[in-house]
């Protein structure tokens, strides 16, 4: 009688008598089966990702080089431009020094002179402004 149990039991459950275990064998190779196949699916589709992303950055570098080198131009422009300024005032502070530390007192009165005598529009606006820094300096000192 247990021979013929045994019998029935493989007979029912496919594995010749073992009871659940073909079954479970079964289904435990067809989840593995899936999880592999879902496996390399995510991985193909990580691999697509990775792979447009780096084409997408390879495409967008050459009009972000190009911007870099609008930028650079750009403040190597203006930085010239500042650095022209700068040298030209400074040589006109140089030039300024150099007449005050040659020319004495009486020298420099006769030079505003003849400037008044040949600017005189211009000599005129120029004390006008001298005149109210001045009054602004004496103002705010009190």
């Amino acid at each position: 009688m247990d021979e013929n149990y045994q019998q029935d039991a493989g007979q029912k459950y496919g594995n010749g008598g073992t009871g659940t275990g073909g079954t479970a064998s079964g289904t435990a190779a067809r989840l593995k089966e899936q999880i592999s196949d879902k496996a390399a699916d995510v991985k193909e589709r990580v691999t697509d990702f990775g792979r447009r992303t780096a084409d997408k950055i390879d495409a967008s570098r050459g009009p972000a080089a190009d911007s870099l080198n609008r930028t650079a131009s750009a403040l190597h422009e203006k930085s010239d431009r500042v650095a022209s300024a700068a040298h030209a005032t400074a040589d006109k502070l140089q030039a300024t020094a150099e007449y005050v530390r040659d020319h004495d007192f009486k020298e420099m009165a006769e030079d505003v002179t003849e400037l008044v005598k040949r600017y005189p529009g211009q000599s005129l606006a120029a004390a006008a402004i001298l005149g109210f820094l001045l009054a602004r300096v004496m103002r705010s000192s009190d």
